[in-house]
C-alpha cells in the first residue's frame, strides 16, 4: 500500500512503487538513471524518500552524497557545474574503501562531460550512483552510449490516480473530477484554490518546460513549437504523422512549417517528457506503420492548462489516463489495428478496426479498449468488433467509465470499471 504523512493539512505521498524499483536495483553495478518531466518528483524521490530508507537500514548520513544542479532548486550548487570542481568535491567525500557510499546527482545533464565523472564513480566497488535528468536526449535515448552500457533507467511519472487519492477523504467521483481536470503534478499539493492550481500548471508550461525546450535546442521559432504543443494537446489519442501535423498547423493555426521541422519539434517535446509518441501496430500483419503515431500527454492537467481548460472531453482524457497508468505499471504500449477483408454488397472490402492499446511486459500481453460509455448495444458492438477479430489467446479488456465490478462475458472479454483499473488492477492474474 502507498502511504501518506499528513503535515499542516497537506499529504506527502510516499512513492512506494518507485522506491521499490530503486531498492531492486541497489548495488547492481549500474548507474541508476531517474528520468521524467521536471517537477514530477524525481529529486524528492532521491533526496527524501530514498535517503530516509537508507538511513532506516543503518546507512550513516556521511555516506550519502546529494547534489542538485537544477537551476530552480534552492539547494542548487552552481560552483559544482565545473567538472573538475565536481570531481574533486565528490572524491574528497569518498574516503573509506570499507564503507558503501551513495551518490545522488539531480539534473546531472547540466554538467558538461558529466558522463565521465559518473562512469568513474560507478567503476568503484563501494559507490552506488543515482542520477536524475529531464531530457531523454541526454539520459534516455543515449543511455548505453553515455554510460558505456552501465545505465539502468527508472522512469518517474506525475502522481497516478491511486497515489493522488491516498489519504484523501472526498468521494471517489469528486477526486476523479479533480484529477482529470488538474492532473497529478506533485506541486499541486501546495496549491489550495482552483486559481492557484491553474497558475501553477500554466507557469510550468511557459517558464519551465517551453523555455527549457527552446533554450536547450536553440529554437528560433518559438511560435511554431508552441503551436505544435497546442495541436498535440487538442488531438490526444488521434493518429498523426509529421506531414499531417504540418498541414494542420498551416490550415488551422496559420503557422507555416515543414514536416521535417515538425519531426524535430516532436522529438524535442517527447525528449522533455511532455508527450509520449505511441507507434501503431498491425496485429495480424505483425508490423508497425511507419511514422504514424498517437501522442499522449504525460499529465492530463498539463494538457488541460495548455488549452486554458477549454477542451474537457472526458472520453479522450480517460484514454490518456489509461495510457499513462499502463506505462506507470511498467508496460510497453502500442496502439493496434486489425485489418480484415470482408464481402460488402458483393465486393471484397478491406476494413481496419482500432484497438486502443496493446500492452505487454514481455511475458503477458493485453488488448485494451477504453470505452467511456457502453450505453447501447450499437456502442457495445462497435467497441468489441476489433477485439473479436483478434484470434490469439491473449487477454482482452474493455475499461468503461462506469464504476462496475469486473466480469468476463461469453467471448472471454474482461469488462471493468475505470476506478477498478486505476486502483485495484494488478497483473498477471487479476481481473
Amino acid at each position: 500500500m502507498l502511504s501518506c504523512i499528513a503535515s499542516n493539512d497537506m499529504y506527502i505521498v510516499k512513492r512506494d512503487l518507485y522506491l521499490e524499483r530503486i531498492k531492486q536495483r541497489m548495488h547492481n553495478g549500474l548507474v541508476k538513471i531517474i528520468t521524467g518531466p521536471r517537477r514530477s518528483g524525481k529529486s524528492w524521490l532521491l533526496r527524501q524518500i530514498f535517503t530516509q530508507y537508507l538511513i532506516s537500514i543503518g546507512v550513516d548520513e556521511s555516506q550519502i552524497i546529494h547534489i542538485s544542479f537544477d537551476m530552480d532548486d534552492d539547494n542548487n550548487q552552481t560552483d559544482l557545474l565545473q567538472p573538475a570542481v565536481l570531481k574533486e568535491y565528490l572524491y574528497a567525500r569518498i574516503t573509506d574503501e570499507s564503507k558503501q557510499y551513495y551518490v545522488m546527482l539531480d539534473e546531472v545533464q547540466e554538467v558538461d562531460g558529466f558522463e565521465r565523472i559518473v562512469n568513474g564513480l560507478a567503476a568503484k566497488n563501494n559507490v552506488d550512483v543515482y542520477v536524475t535528468g529531464s531530457n531523454s536526449h541526454y539520459l534516455s535515448s543515449d543511455i548505453n552510449t553515455l554510460f558505456r552500457g552501465r545505465g539502468d533507467e527508472i522512469r518517474v511519472w506525475p502522481f497516478s490516480f491511486k497515489e493522488f487519492i491516498e489519504g484523501r477523504t472526498e468521494s471517489i467521483n469528486e477526486l476523479w473530477k479533480e484529477y482529470y481536470t488538474y492532473g497529478g503534478m506533485p506541486g499541486l499539493l501546495l496549491q489550495r484554490t482552483a486559481e492557484q492550481k491553474i497558475n501553477y500548471l500554466q507557469h510550468l508550461w511557459q517558464k519551465v518546460y517551453m523555455t527549457d525546450v527552446i533554450d536547450r535546442n536553440k529554437i528560433r521559432n518559438r511560435e511554431a513549437i508552441e503551436t505544435l504543443a497546442d495541436v498535440l494537446c487538442s488531438s490526444i489519442g488521434s493518429l498523426n504523422n509529421p506531414s499531417r501535423l504540418a498541414n494542420t498547423m498551416q490550415s488551422v493555426q496559420h503557422c507555416k512549417i515543414t514536416s521535417d521541422t515538425v519531426t524535430n519539434y516532436l522529438d524535442y517535446l517527447t525528449d522533455a517528457y511532455l508527450f509520449d509518441g505511441v507507434k501503431r501496430y498491425n496485429i495480424k500483419g505483425r508490423r508497425y506503420f511507419e511514422s504514424i503515431k498517437k501522442y499522449y500527454s504525460v499529465d492530463v492537467g498539463l494538457r488541460n492548462a495548455r488549452l486554458n481548460f477549454r477542451q474537457q472531453e472526458i472520453p479522450h482524457i480517460m484514454e490518456n489516463v489509461i495510457y499513462n497508468e499502463l506505462r506507470i505499471k511498467g508496460f510497453l504500449v502500442d496502439v493496434g489495428v486489425v485489418e480484415n477483408r470482408e464481402m460488402i454488397d458483393n465486393r471484397q472490402v478491406q476494413s481496419q478496426y482500432e484497438v486502443d492499446f496493446i500492452a505487454t511486459n514481455g511475458i503477458d500481453r493485453y488488448y485494451i479498449q477504453s470505452a467511456y460509455r457502453l450505453d447501447s448495444e450499437e456502442k457495445r458492438e462497435q467497441e468489441l468488433k476489433s477485439l473479436l477479430k483478434i484470434d490469439d489467446s491473449f487477454r482482452k479488456i474493455v475499461i468503461v467509465g462506469d464504476d462496475i465490478a469486473p466480469y468476463i462475458d461469453e467471448h472471454g472479454i474482461t469488462f471493468m470499471g475505470l476506478f477498478h483499473f486505476l486502483i485495484k488492477w494488478n497483473v498477471p492474474n487479476s481481473i
